[in-house]
């Protein structure tokens, strides 16, 4: 019988070769890999359970022996340095590269979970235990500034595909073809649609772009740690301590709850179901001193105040209508924010007595500022609206609507306003007036900017920060309607040869005058859920025939909610500083005019002295020539154009930017 040489597992030893490689990759550049999870993983996981998730994502991402290894030939170069990106090497045959395409795909099938999933954990045909588990802290990057979480909302606003072509071009170094090819292979439906949107992200500044993607906020392997709720941590201790007791009882108590629900009914609302949460004892509270000592200066360093935060009757009866409305409650929320019932208790802002009125204000997990309003007197209903206050800070979270009645409005500032006074916008020139305000936060009634009828008063509040918080800083809010008045700020025209400016607070003489010409446009705004709204002098222009000089401006609103809207809006001499300016362009959902969109250009049909029509033009810093076509055809190098023209000539425009692209109108 002959004799057979015991069979070699070669592919055993073949894949743990591959497998250590993999290893050796995941280990040396595991920064990289977190990082690009992290930006690719849907925001709506939350700060927290982002990093945690994209730390999950690149462990799980090596595979065990014989489970589908890499390729069996990894070049020796992997192991040593990162795969440079681009067109020469895309990393595609490297260790580093298998691995990023698992990556890759991982995070892409957080956004494929089913909505009934677990937030913690990935979609079924992924699920494994989840590591790393943190107990008792919750982490976040570190807080960048204004630019990039700028970039992060618009990071947010499309889907796990456009995030990944934008990570992978900006972090990773690949062209647009390479991105491509790499999202089909991780099964996105359409690549080149997401390298097409991605294309608009952090555009024209993909440097900058790149920079902010580097830095500390979308770093999840250097991150800063904050406790859970302590209180909230040691009651579920005590909980567990007696669990156990509870289970021996757990069978008594069923047979005794079915039989009571069979003679007098069980209280299945909702309010029932959510008693813990919505227990007035278990209320957060802040104490009053915390805004001087955190680095998170918002709604959740608010005290509580008012006459009565110990009315558990009246807090109780806020906390029910909000979990469950009855027929004569009225409800309304700002555009985007959910009335749902909270899932943790809320946090208790003011409780007492407005204008006839007891009025309850919360602030819950989910970012919302809820109040709840019922006569003191009278027949009437009570009342419950809500508001959005996603990253609120020293100036968003400065002031919340406490009541309104007839043609006037009580804020309830924050605790770290030193100062406040009242203003005009229509008048320029005139000083501000004090603002009474109570010891419970509440200021005297202000009046209401008219949303209808004559345009002849703008009201605003001029707010001053304590020193506590940032030395010499006033800024200007504005009631729209919405629980949370809208911030007003002001970039100035850019100087010869300077760089870009960027907003400032709008309290300075020329902010003022320019916000004293487009005031009365701020009504297209009311109720819409306005956070912020930015005056941004983008172009001047000699006006022909002698008309006097001319400025442009483009008017940004950002909401709460994320997507923003533009008016462009044209200034001629006038003979008042109030002459309102007129609207040429109105564009909803755009980056236009804001950090992802600063090219801009606009037209307009002008009635010269002389009687005769022109089509003028102007265009934002980077503007090297315009053109126009159509019905009159001309062209000018520089930011400004006027050309004679028809009173209603149809026209096309188009700019040329500096460092090469067109760029059309906005009309």
């Amino acid at each position: 019988m002959p004799i057979l040489p015991p069979q070699q597992r070669t592919d055993v030893r073949r894949d743990r070769t591959d497998v250590r490689q993999a290893e050796a990759a995941l280990v040396e550049h595991y920064p990289r890999l977190v990082r690009l999870a992290y930006v690719v993983l849907p925001p709506g996981l939350g700060r927290h359970r982002r990093v945690l998730a994209a730390h999950a994502v690149v462990q799980r991402a090596l595979p065990a022996v014989g489970g589908g290894a890499p390729p069996t030939r990894v070049p020796a170069q992997s192991r040593r340095s990162r795969p440079t990106g681009g067109t020469s090497d895309t990393g595609a045959g490297t260790a580093y590269g298998w691995m990023r395409l698992r990556v890759l795909r991982t995070a892409l099938a957080y956004e494929r979970r089913p909505r009934w999933w677990p937030g913690r954990l990935p979609a079924p045909a992924t699920l494994r235990p989840t590591v790393p588990v943190v107990w008792g802290l919750r982490l976040f990057p570190r807080a960048g500034g204004a630019d990039e979480l700028a970039l992060d909302r618009a990071l947010s606003r499309v889907d796990g595909a456009a995030r990944a072509a934008f990570a992978l071009q900006l972090l990773e170094g690949l062209d647009a073809s390479a991105a491509r090819d790499l999202l089909a292979r991780a099964a996105v439906d359409d690549p080149a649609d997401a390298v097409r949107r991605a294309a608009g992200l952090g555009s024209p500044d993909r440097a900058g772009a790149r920079a902010m993607l580097g830095s500390g906020e979308f770093d999840p392997c250097t991150v800063q740690t904050r406790p859970s709720d302590l209180l909230r941590r040691r009651q579920r201790v005590r909980a567990a301590a007696v669990a156990a007791a509870l289970c021996v009882l757990a069978g008594g108590l069923v047979v005794a709850v079915e039989e009571s629900t069979r003679e007098t009914g069980a209280d299945r609302s909702a309010a029932g179901v959510l008693a813990p949460v919505l227990d007035p004892a278990e209320l957060l509270r802040t104490a009053a001193e915390q805004w001087a000592d955190t680095s998170r200066v918002d709604f959740t360093a608010w005290p509580a105040r008012g006459g009565r935060t110990g009315d558990e009757e009246l807090l109780g009866r806020a906390l029910r209508a909000w979990a469950e409305p009855s027929g004569s409650v009225r409800v309304t929320a700002t555009q985007g924010t959910g009335t749902v019932p909270p899932v943790e208790p809320p946090r208790l802002l003011f409780a007492g007595e407005v204008d006839g009125a007891a009025v309850v204000l919360f602030h819950d997990s989910a970012d919302r500022v809820v109040r709840y309003a019922e006569p003191l007197s009278g027949t009437g209903g009570a009342a419950l609206d809500f508001a959005r206050t996603d990253d609120a800070d020293v100036t968003t979270g400065a002031a919340v609507v406490i009541g309104r009645t007839g043609d006037g409005a009580r804020f309830l500032l924050a605790p770290w306003i030193a100062e406040s006074t009242t203003r005009d916008l229509l008048a320029p020139d005139t000083p501000g007036r004090p603002l009474p305000v109570g010891r419970d936060g509440v200021t005297a009634a202000v009046p209401r900017p008219s949303l209808g009828g004559a345009c002849d008063a703008w009201p605003v509040l001029r707010l001053r920060s304590s020193e506590r918080i940032v030395e010499k800083h006033a800024f200007l809010v504005t009631d729209l309607g919405d629980l949370a008045p809208v911030h007003l700020t002001y970039t100035p025209k850019p100087g010869r040869g300077a760089p870009s400016r960027q907003p400032r607070e709008a309290t300075g003489p020329e902010a003022l005058l320019s916000w004293a010409r487009t005031a009365c446009s701020l009504r297209t705004l009311s109720a819409a859920g306005v956070r912020s709204v930015n005056n941004w002098a983008f172009a001047e222009q000699k006006l022909p025939e002698g008309g006097g000089p001319a400025e442009w401006l483009c008017t940004r609103a950002e909401t709460w909610r994320g997507p923003g809207r533009v008016l462009v809006q044209f200034l001629p001499a006038a003979s008042s500083p109030t002459e309102p300016a007129a609207v040429v362009a109105d564009r909803g959902d755009t980056a236009l005019c804001g950090r992802f969109g600063q090219h801009v250009l606009a037209g307009t049909h002008w009635k010269a002295p002389s009687g005769r029509w022109y089509v003028l033009a102007a265009g934002s810093r980077a503007v090297t020539r315009i053109e126009a076509k159509g019905a009159v055809r001309g062209s000018a190098d520089g930011t400004a154009f006027a050309v004679r023209a028809p009173r209603d000539a149809e026209v096309e425009l188009t700019a040329a930017v500096r460092g090469g692209g067109t760029l059309p109108a906005v009309y």
